[in-house]
């Protein structure tokens, strides 16, 4: 029997207060027989519906305790490692108590404070897709990449790195937390100090 329905019935006992006009007229309403009702009042839970009612409080439980900001997998890693729930979970079953419960994962829009700036100077191509190069310092070459390390990838590094086309081999680089252009210029000190008095 449906929960919905379940409460209805006892919602129809404690209101009618055994009255049985009362209870004929609010039957009427949900449109379900005496029989129908007396038998779905006193039914017993069964195992299922005590093991749901549960699940479903474990649920809320930890949903709640995460600020409602994880989703079916993340309840049912903590699930599996909660100590009162001594039954396997699946994850079908999670999703199955979240949607009964109406919930979701709530997670907030991460918010920059960055203001976009306009771009000041356009320089020319020098290159003009020309990239053979026939002795070492002609050419070098300047990037930045974001880097993830650890075991889940949870850090993040910036590596500024300068490029010598000829031979294709890094001269020098730098390691930094975030991209900013002062380390870019470090990136260019050190190539100077490892190639000399060139200009590339």
């Amino acid at each position: 029997m449906k929960h919905q329905r379940r409460l209805a019935y006892h919602a129809i006992k404690e209101v009618s207060q055994n009255n049985h006009g009362t209870i004929t007229k609010l039957l009427a309403i949900l449109k379900v027989s005496r029989q129908a009702y007396y038998k779905g009042l006193h039914r017993n839970v069964t195992d299922w519906e005590i093991r749901d009612n549960f699940l479903t409080e474990r649920v809320q439980y930890w949903y709640n305790q995460h600020h409602q900001s994880i989703g079916s997998t993340k309840i049912l890693s903590n699930l599996r490692k909660d100590p009162a729930v001594t039954e396997q979970v699946t994850l079908k079953q999670v999703k199955r108590i979240m949607s009964k419960l109406g919930i979701r994962c709530h997670v907030r829009q991460k918010k920059h404070s960055r203001i976009k700036q306009q771009e000041q100077y356009l320089q020319d191509n020098v290159l003009n897709q020309r990239f053979s190069v026939n002795q070492p310092n002609q050419v070098w070459l300047a990037d930045s990449t974001e880097l993830t390390y650890g075991v889940n990838g949870q850090y993040k590094v910036r590596l500024s790195g300068v490029l010598d086309l000829y031979g294709r081999h890094l001269i020098a680089h730098k390691l930094s937390e975030t991209e900013t252009s002062k380390a870019e210029v470090q990136s260019f000190q050190r190539a100077f100090n490892f190639a000399g008095d060139v200009h590339p």
